[in-house]
């Protein structure tokens, strides 16, 4: 009918699954050490960052935020290059084997993850040509892998000039301090260095990524709580049949989650009345 739809596969007792959480608990951990400084993972992670690129003098009234996004990044991961970027990777950084497993033989049971991913749809067997299940552990380490490459030359250029570059899997946040232009040129050039790797971007001096949102406010950084706008008012119901400690701990997440994301008062004070209100239509 028209309608574009993304395939999402559940692996659970699949054939692949213990492959798939195998390579993911080896080769994850050396992909977390080694890529460290360009990986955000969280929030919070992202502001200490941001303090640590204020510090060093870099925020001026014209930085300019950009976030922008990778579309469909696990559905369209090209299988054999993914493949060939994996064992790149490892040898990179000086891996001929991991956990005493040569590099040939992780490349054949990250082909078995990747290539046998077969489902049944309107009574016809479907096979998975290209990316990776969404629903299996170690496409997600893949995509990261297959990104690393993907950005080298995004962060080379913002480490010649200071600038933060971050990257929490298909969403990445960078600071800009040349014109909105040549952001657009570089960020244009980007989307066509490779055929099945498309960005979307936003940039500005007020912008929110992940549950963050941040304003360059004449060279002083102003965070604050992040609600998507499709976002629901919705929290556990008090009068749901749930242990008590689980209500306690909505709440105190929720206000910690404001105290982190919030340098003033007001926009403390904003999400304070913002988790009462939810609070109270829950309940």
């Amino acid at each position: 009918n028209g309608i574009p739809v993304r395939p999402i596969e559940s692996t659970i007792h699949s054939s692949t699954r213990n492959i798939s959480q195998f390579l993911d608990k080896i080769i994850r951990p050396i992909f977390d050490e080694k890529c460290a400084s360009t990986t955000i993972i969280d929030g919070t992670s992202l502001i200490k960052e941001l303090l640590k690129y204020i510090k060093k003098g870099l925020l001026k009234p014209t930085t300019l935020f950009c976030t922008f996004d990778i579309r469909n990044l696990y559905t369209m991961l090209p299988q054999d290059e993914a493949l060939d970027i994996l064992v790149e990777f490892l040898q990179f950084y000086g891996y001929t084997k991991v956990k005493g497993i040569n590099l040939e033989t992780i490349r054949e049971l990250a082909a078995i993850v990747l290539k046998e991913n077969v489902f049944v749809y309107g009574k016809k067997i479907y096979k998975q040509v290209l990316g990776g299940a969404m629903g299996s552990s170690f496409t997600l380490t893949l995509a990261n892998i297959f990104m690393w490459k993907w950005q080298k030359e995004l962060v080379r250029r913002q480490d010649m000039t200071g600038e933060f570059y971050g990257r929490y899997i298909d969403d990445i946040f960078m600071t800009w301090n040349k014109s909105e232009k040549s952001l657009k040129d570089l960020l244009d050039d980007a989307n066509k260095w490779h055929p099945n790797i498309k960005l979307e971007y936003s940039i500005g001096k007020s912008l929110p990524f992940l549950d963050v949102s941040f304003t360059n406010n004449n060279g002083i950084l102003t965070i604050s709580v992040y609600h998507k706008p499709a976002a629901e008012s919705y929290v556990v119901p008090f009068r749901s049949d749930h242990p008590r400690h689980v209500f306690v701990n909505v709440i105190q997440t929720s206000l910690s989650r404001a105290v982190r994301y919030s340098s003033t008062f007001e926009n403390f004070n904003n999400e304070r009345r913002y988790i009462q209100l939810t609070l109270l239509y829950n309940g």
